[in-house]
């Protein structure tokens, strides 16, 4: 069974979540407050964690950034009443994975929580040894372990998704479309810049410190994994 930590200060919606997690057969926990909602994320498994941006103790944003640097992979959703893009993008600076703005229908929250946990899930045992390279960059798809030049790469989930997608179509130029659909499962809106902002994060770890680039935009078709 999966267990997510709920990090919610408004009760009522807390509860809400909550419910509608356990009918779908999720185990969930309850934090009201940021410190918390930090040390609960730190000190026990999770698989997912819903986290509100405005709480009280320490914001949302903060704490994100915390799990971030302990616990690398874990998904995080942020949950905030907060719809400007300039709040979406300090989120997912931070190291948010995906952003569900209040008001929101569980339903669309239960998808963006599957779509998480796909994501995040372990490889299948067939694949366990299964490693995907190019140039000195590998993937391990079973220990989730990425390297270049024999160096550990620090992932979150969706930038190792990001990755993997790159590294399954290298060579290939794949849209902003695609990555969308295929990487947050969700149908493209031309008017985020989500998938840039992601790109940059990916960059920054797999390529800026290295003389030879892999991540290539072609501008007006979107972007190649490939060695120049």
């Amino acid at each position: 069974m999966k267990k997510i930590l709920i990090v919610e200060d408004d009760r009522r919606i807390a509860q809400n979540i909550f419910r509608g997690l356990a009918s779908e057969n999720i185990e969930a926990e309850i934090a009201n407050d940021g410190i918390t909602g930090k040390q609960l994320a730190l000190e026990k498994k999770f698989d997912l964690v819903l986290l509100d941006v405005n709480l009280p103790g320490m914001n949302g944003h903060d704490v994100c950034q915390q799990i971030r640097i302990y616990k690398p992979s874990l998904p995080i959703i942020m949950l905030t009443a907060y719809g400007e893009i300039e709040d979406k993008l300090e989120g997912l600076g931070r190291g948010a994975d995906d952003y569900i703005v209040k008001p929101f229908d569980f339903r669309e929250l239960l998808a963006r929580i599957n779509a998480a946990l796909r994501v995040s899930e372990l490889i299948n045992p067939e694949n366990a040894d299964k490693v995907l390279r190019i140039a000195d960059l590998e993937m391990n798809l079973g220990t989730k372990q990425v390297k270049r030049g024999g160096n550990a790469i620090d992932l979150t989930a969706k930038e190792f998704a990001l990755l993997e997608y790159f590294l399954l179509h290298r060579g290939r130029v794949v849209s902003k479309m695609d990555l969308a659909e295929h990487v947050w499962h969700l149908n493209f809106d031309p008017g985020t810049n989500v998938v840039e902002v992601y790109i940059n994060y990916l960059r920054k770890k797999v390529d800026k410190d290295f003389a030879t680039k892999l991540i290539h935009t072609r501008p007006g078709m979107g972007y190649i994994m490939k060695e120049e």
